[in-house]
């Protein structure tokens, strides 16, 4: 049997979409019309945290970092996975289980790919 879905149910995630655009909308408004304007030297200065400034801030970054980072976030978001997965593992079976086993070993595959191209060595 499939229920079908009308428009109607939809109407309180456009209420909550459109009251949360108009809470950032109208704070943004708020604090730029109430809060004070005073521009001194010391607020337009670079800050960053109590240090003076020494040098360009354009200095190169290993790329390792941000491999290190953007690989970081995939195997972060790939757990995410997991959890939907994880509550609803009664219902699933025998074959939500085989599938979440093909699942961790094409992440486990990946894994191993990154560690023989040593991509988390920082040599």
């Amino acid at each position: 049997m499939e229920t079908q879905s009308l428009p109607s149910d939809f109407l309180p995630i456009i209420f909550q979409v459109i009251v949360a655009l108009g809470f950032v909308v109208v704070t943004l408004i708020a604090t730029h019309y109430l809060g004070p304007a005073r521009k001194t030297s010391d607020k337009l200065g670079t800050f960053e945290a109590g240090v003076k400034v020494v040098g360009n801030a354009r200095q190169p970054f290993s790329i390792k970092y941000f491999l290190v980072a953007i690989l970081f976030v995939l195997f972060d978001v790939e757990v995410i996975f997991m959890y939907p997965w994880a509550v609803n593992f009664r219902d699933l079976g025998w074959s939500g289980l085989i599938e979440m086993f093909i699942f961790m070993a094409t992440l486990l595959l990946g894994f191993i790919y990154i560690l023989k191209k040593k991509a988390l060595d920082w040599n």
